[in-house]
């Protein structure tokens, strides 16, 4: 009988972290004064002062230079060991780094991930003071994201799971019966508009039969009800022609998604960022920024 051919699977990292010098790693995107001032940039640094480094940072050695390494994914936790005065810290190392794209495939955490990361961590013990001091938020915004998807159905939270919704926004989703929940969520998603104001549109243009049990709107100034039934089909025509508009949006958007496309493989090369990184740093941001957008809104 023939052997048979096993296939080899490639371990991506090397098998044992390694503690580095910070000074030998070089990072391959920019930390501009900007982002340090965001509450982003805060809360990982509160959080390094709270519990430490939680995940670590991934690096790959420079092929051109024997013991140095390219920082692939954690500029930010990098930078903040760096304000915190800390000259080592501990990495993964990935082994090939082709392969890997540096972090610009990774958004900011979306606000119901963030309630079940809150959640998860509340059952495993830790008290809403700790993750709020780890977090750089008040003991009330911890309470508030804990309770975030009270009376939404969970159909709608599924649907916006992933989405950087407002978390106010969200609040109106409480005023809608769960049918129209769903519905709100589609349109979401569908427009890629998750504020506030667009929310409360929703509410506002939702007939009485599909608001939640006990919820009364209130009455707008100004509009009789024949004016605010006007309103209410309006919006649902509005909603049946992007439907249709939605379906040839792809041919329209296909050039800019493949030469998008093109630059964020551009980008994935580490080589080409170093590069970049060192000799031409403003071409380097304005490309992050057009793959960091398109990544948004895809």
């Amino acid at each position: 009988m023939p052997r048979r051919a096993h296939a080899v699977v490639q371990m991506g990292f090397e098998e044992a972290s390694r503690r580095l010098a910070i000074g030998d790693i070089q990072p391959l995107k920019i930390v501009s004064d900007a982002i340090k001032k965001t509450p982003k940039y805060a809360q990982i640094v509160a959080s390094i002062g709270e519990i430490g480094i939680v995940e670590p940072p991934v690096v790959t050695r420079d092929r051109n230079d024997p013991g140095k390494y390219l920082l692939l994914d954690g500029h930010l936790r990098i930078e903040a060991l760096k304000d915190r005065g800390e000259t080592e810290v501990v990495c993964l190392i990935s082994i090939e780094d082709e392969a890997f794209t540096y972090n610009k495939r990774v958004n900011r955490i979306a606000i119901i991930q963030e309630h079940r990361m809150i959640l998860k961590a509340i059952e495993r013990g830790v008290s809403e003071e700790r993750l709020a001091k780890s977090l750089n938020v008040d003991v009330a915004s911890i309470k508030r994201k804990r309770r975030l998807l009270d009376g939404i159905c969970s159909e709608a939270a599924e649907i916006l799971k992933d989405k950087h919704v407002a978390i106010h926004a969200l609040a109106e989703f409480k005023k809608l019966a769960p049918l129209r929940q769903i519905e709100a969520a589609e349109l979401m998603v569908a427009m890629n508009k998750y504020t506030i104001g667009y929310a409360k549109s929703l509410v506002a243009a939702t007939p009485q039969a599909q608001l939640a049990d006990g919820y009364k709107p209130k009455s707008v100034k100004g509009l009789s009800s024949e004016q605010v039934a006007l309103m209410e089909r309006e919006s649902t025509n509005l909603d049946r022609e992007f439907r249709i508009a939605e379906q040839s949006y792809g041919t329209d958007h296909l050039d800019l998604v493949l030469a998008n496309g093109y630059l964020g493989k551009l980008l994935g090369n580490a080589r080409v960022v170093r590069y970049l990184a060192q000799h031409q740093q403003e071409i380097l941001l304005e490309f992050q920024k057009l793959v960091e957008v398109e990544g948004v809104a895809a």
